[in-house]
């Protein structure tokens, strides 16, 4: 699929962000006294967003201690936007709609691509699940319904695909670029599938496998895991055909330009979320026993991934 392995095009982004990184400090030591006349933003209102999923219907009630608490730590009055895509809540963020939100690995990137204001600074470390493994981190799996007969991936010739969101990691990018390389001898998922199709949601491509409406679908773990404790569906209802590598988990990201000071009391809100009774109900809801500190650093996998599908869509 690619003229070069994986391995090549981490060593050319690092090579390209040592040089940006070098040209940003002859910028900032001949213009610093610009970037440091800047004034940062301190706004009587903060609002915040999440990529959809199945909590983007019960927010209200999920993300009300979240909020309540971000409302404490800031002094802010927290306004909640609801997106319709992943690409809505990044454009939101870029265009300064939104200050604070949960994105997914893949919008994450993009939206730091778009803005270099848009920064992570913690996820939700997951507790072990029912495919899920304990830590910041979630996969990919390939699933299909246990008795519809497709359990190999040979089985799948010529059937329905459900893939999540354009700007899904485990429902887009790593089927198109990580399992297309390495099970698909890098050819699209086109080629192999008849249909594929973006279903909204990784509960909405569970179910769409469960009920017959799509024969197999890439969901993340830690998704399909909520789907399974809602008593939807079982795990043993279905087959698990592949699986990725681990993934960070999804990034919590604020605008660089609100002041400091406003900045490490978002931190803080979510670093000391475990200690708020109230917060219980949340961090149950994730799975998650608490949050821990991410960096930009920590989505280059991503990236590198990104760059290999640029790269081919461009050949193609």
């Amino acid at each position: 699929m690619f003229d070069k392995p994986l391995t090549a095009y981490k060593e050319d982004y690092m090579m390209k962000k040592f040089t940006l990184l070098v040209l940003s400090f002859f910028i900032v030591a001949l213009g610093g006294g610009f970037a440091l006349a800047a004034e940062c933003e301190n706004p009587d209102s903060l609002t915040f967003s999440i990529i959809p999923t199945e909590e983007t219907i019960q927010e209200l009630t999920i993300y009300k201690p979240v909020i309540d608490y971000l409302a404490k730590m800031t002094g802010k009055k927290i306004e909640f936007y609801m997106p319709t895509s992943y690409a809505t809540v990044v454009e939101a963020m870029v265009n300064k709609w939104v200050d604070v939100a949960v994105l997914g690995p893949y919008s994450y990137v993009i939206a730091h691509e778009k803005d270099p204001d848009i920064m992570v600074f913690t996820t939700y470390a997951k507790r072990p699940g029912h495919t899920v493994e304990e830590g910041p981190g979630y996969k990919a799996v390939l699933i299909t319904r246990k008795d519809s007969g497709l359990d190999t991936i040979e089985s799948l010739k010529g059937k329905t695909l459900a893939l999540t969101d354009p700007g899904s990691t485990s429902g887009n990018l790593f089927p198109r670029v990580v399992f297309s390389k390495d099970v698909l001898n890098g050819d699209p998922l086109e080629s192999f599938f008849k249909k594929v199709v973006y279903s909204g949601g990784h509960d909405l491509s569970t179910m769409a496998v469960f009920e017959g409406k799509a024969d197999a679908a890439f969901v993340a773990t830690h998704r399909f895991d909520n789907v399974i404790d809602r008593g939807m569906v079982k795990k043993e209802d279905f087959n698990y055909l592949w699986w990725s590598a681990t993934i960070p988990q999804d990034p919590f990201a604020y605008r660089m330009s609100l002041c400091p000071e406003l900045r490490d009391k978002i931190e803080q809100t979510f670093f000391t979320l475990h200690t708020v009774p109230e917060a219980k109900a949340w961090l149950d809801n994730v799975k998650s026993n608490k949050c821990v500190k991410m960096t930009d650093t920590d989505y280059d996998v991503i990236r590198i991934l990104k760059k290999a599908k640029e790269e081919r869509k461009k050949k193609k």
